[in-house]
């Protein structure tokens, strides 16, 4: 049957994969801040048709395919008419990656945490000396945040239907540093440099 004119087919996590990727490079080029970066991945990992996915590596440089891999990224299509800027439409898209952590966002903080934040993945933060507080976000993903020898951590904030961990980093003397966790559906590691993480599900908050 064919599709009825005006509506477009939805898109996979291939295409989904395949614009995240061309958005990865243009952080790593310095083109796209952590934060622009962020706020683009959750729009794509929430993305349910092609034009979605085209305004958000609109204003990007091509995508630089590696020697074994297909140029499978996805390129801006022409406009097809009037459509919400990339601005408006943060916010709605965050909803959408999860609705049922909903109540969760009062703000609108989750993904848009100052220092980092992980949606559908991991990533890392390393304190930097002095550094007196680091501000993080997660959504079906996990951060770890190291503290380096020197300095004691404490967990502030709010994680739905996770954890956040923090042993040696949260014990000893020192400068401290406070770590605001928001998040939901995953975990935050506060840890020391070295120290592995914590594989049982006990909650720390």
């Amino acid at each position: 049957m064919d599709e009825p004119p005006g509506r477009e087919l939805r898109i996979g996590d291939r295409e989904r994969r395949a614009a995240d990727a061309h958005l990865q490079q243009a952080h790593a080029d310095g083109v796209l801040t952590l934060t622009e970066y962020d706020e683009r991945a959750a729009l794509c990992w929430a993305a349910r048709t092609q034009s979605e996915l085209d305004e958000l590596v609109r204003d990007l440089p091509p995508y630089r395919p590696g020697p074994d891999e297909q140029p499978t990224a996805v390129v801006a299509a022409p406009e097809r008419g009037p459509s919400k800027s990339l601005g408006q439409r943060v916010g709605g898209a965050v909803g959408a990656v999860a609705a049922t952590a909903a109540l969760l966002f009062v703000g609108s903080q989750v993904v848009t945490a100052a220092d980092g934040a992980a949606v559908f993945g991991n990533r890392e933060i390393t304190v930097a000396p002095g550094q007196d507080r680091v501000e993080v976000g997660m959504i079906f993903g996990s951060v770890d945040v190291v503290i380096p020898e020197g300095m004691r951590a404490r967990h502030t904030g709010t994680i739905i239907f996770g954890s956040t961990d923090c042993a040696l980093a949260c014990t000893g003397t020192g400068p401290e540093v406070v770590v605001d966790a928001t998040g939901a559906f995953g975990s935050v590691d506060i840890l020391r440099p070295g120290e592995p993480e914590r594989d049982d599900d006990e909650d720390d908050d």
